[in-house]
């Protein structure tokens, strides 16, 4: 296996072959289980040699103590008190039948009899006596070949005149390797005999073979086991991710109603409330699209149809020429005003649309009714002026507050009041306009901020297109800011703009 590149799990090639060549492969779920199986298998290869190490060492530390305690009996119980006889022989012999060599080579025989005879080694341990430089005794009678009367490894022990302890690596499988200790049995003149404990490898780590072996199949079930759960669990997982597919496939331009059902928590949740956050954005902007698109068709379709018939209907007379130049000027007129309008909206949702700069609120709020005053006979009042300072597009800005009051002139009468006024807080700066016009119904004070909208229980008073309040909103939201309207039939109305102070 041969990893070219890593760039996505498409870009894995295997031997030359990719894995996306197979459509299966290119499905989340596949992919996920693919590199689960993946990953469960490299830890369960891994952890196979691991485990069997793992084994042979705890049987290792295992013989090693049987041996260790064997060891330390032996020397206990048994080698004090024949080393004691052997150099003060308290034994009351026969002179004339036993020479003293004899005698205590006899009583080496008895204590190994005695000892080897009384114990019941662990499985695959051997006892093993040596007197006079010959075997003499075993705690079993079938010795394992290496370790029979006649074998090298007999012959060194029954040589030996210090002690050993090794472990012998023997070829045969079936045998393993040999652990022994060897303890010469000495006086201070000769070596009387040699104790050996002997342990075969090969019953302790075919047992280890074996708990391996059913540690792997263990391993191999519960890995088939876990990649049937994995498959159930990535689909179940994944179940967002399809529903989100077949939302959107679902969706076409005549029908954005489309949403995707959310449950539980986490970062699929957060998806699926993403999703359908943005298609009630998107199907907002669509509908504002096509009333935007009706609406201005509309409204362009008037001046067009009156410059159309004006000029159809000129004749020669140069009087009636004048008339109807004077009439198409002012539809133009009021055809770029509405187009100038239409820019405008479409920039509010550029980032670039304000130009803001730090602007004093008093010579800002003195310099607004300076400019309002101008629209019209009324009784122009400036209420309060607020003081200190706010961060604002102060062309923008003012274009919004004179929208505001030419709003006011149009639906109030002659010589009726309108104030404007500004305030800070805390936290925020408010400018209203205040009249005593007409008012707005409480039904329409909602509408009357969407594009064209004009309200219907009055008749229209101006000329204007239906995008000044529009224009107001767009203008006030680009500040991070708000508007408040208070009105009555009959009484009037007030349009607050609520700006925060670090408006940028």
């Amino acid at each position: 296996m041969k990893c070219i590149s890593y760039l996505g799990l498409n870009k894995l090639k295997f031997n030359g072959f990719k894995l996306n060549q197979f459509p299966i492969y290119k499905e989340t779920r596949t992919r996920i289980l693919f590199w689960y199986a993946v990953l469960m298998i490299l830890f369960v290869v891994a952890a196979i040699p691991t485990t069997q190490q793992r084994l042979y060492n705890k049987v290792d530390h295992r013989v090693k103590d049987d041996m260790r305690e064997e060891i330390e009996d032996f020397e206990t119980l048994l080698l004090e008190n024949l080393l004691k006889s052997a150099v003060e022989p308290k034994i009351i012999y026969d002179q004339n039948i036993l020479n003293p060599k004899e005698q205590i080579n006899l009583t080496i025989y008895r204590f190994f009899d005695r000892f080897i005879d009384s114990r019941i080694p662990e499985d695959d341990n051997f006892l093993i006596a040596i007197v006079d430089g010959k075997f003499y005794k075993s705690s079993s009678t079938a010795l394992p070949a290496i370790i029979r009367p006649g074998s090298k490894l007999m012959e060194r022990w029954e040589k030996l005149t210090d002690e050993e302890r090794r472990e012998e690596i023997v070829p045969d499988p079936s045998i393993g390797s040999i652990l022994y200790k060897a303890i010469p049995i000495k006086t201070s003149q000769e070596t009387l005999g040699v104790f050996v404990i002997a342990h075969m490898t090969s019953g302790e780590r075919q047992e280890a073979v074996e708990a391996l072996d059913a540690i792997i199949e263990v391993l191999i079930f519960m890995l088939a086991i876990a990649l049937m759960i994995a498959w159930f669990a990535s689909g179940r997982v994944l179940y967002p991710i399809r529903q989100l597919a077949g939302t959107v496939k679902a969706i076409n331009e005549s029908d954005l109603s489309q949403r995707i059902k959310v449950q539980g928590e986490g970062e699929l949740a957060e998806l699926g409330n993403t999703f359908n956050e943005m298609m009630n954005r998107l199907e907002n902007a669509f509908a504002i699209q096509r009333d935007f698109i009706n609406d201005a068709g509309h409204e362009l379709r008037t001046p067009i149809t009156i410059i159309r018939g004006h000029l159809e209907l000129m004749g020669d007379d140069p009087q009636e020429q004048q008339e109807t130049i004077k009439i198409v000027l002012d539809e133009l007129d009021r055809m770029n005003r509405l187009v100038e309008d239409l820019i405008l909206l479409a920039k509010a949702e550029r980032p670039d649309f304000l130009e803001s700069e730090v602007v004093d609120i008093t010579s800002l709020t003195k310099e607004l009714f300076s400019k309002i005053t101008t629209l019209g006979q009324r009784n122009w009042r400036l209420e309060k002026i607020g003081r200190g300072i706010m961060i604002v597009d102060r062309q923008r800005f003012t274009q919004a507050v004179i929208n505001l009051a030419n709003n006011a002139v149009q639906h109030s009468s002659p010589d009726s009041l309108i104030a404007l006024g500004s305030r800070t807080t805390q936290k925020n700066v408010e400018f209203w306009v205040r009249d005593s016009g007409t008012g707005i119904d409480l039904q329409e004070q909602e509408r009357i901020f969407e594009r064209f909208a004009r309200v219907k229980s009055t008749a229209r008073c101006s000329e204007g297109s239906g995008l000044g309040l529009s224009i107001v909103k767009a203008i006030v939201e680009a500040h991070k800011g708000s508007i408040n309207l208070e009105s009555r039939l009959g009484v009037g109305s007030t349009f607050t703009l609520i700006f925060p102070l670090e408006s940028k």
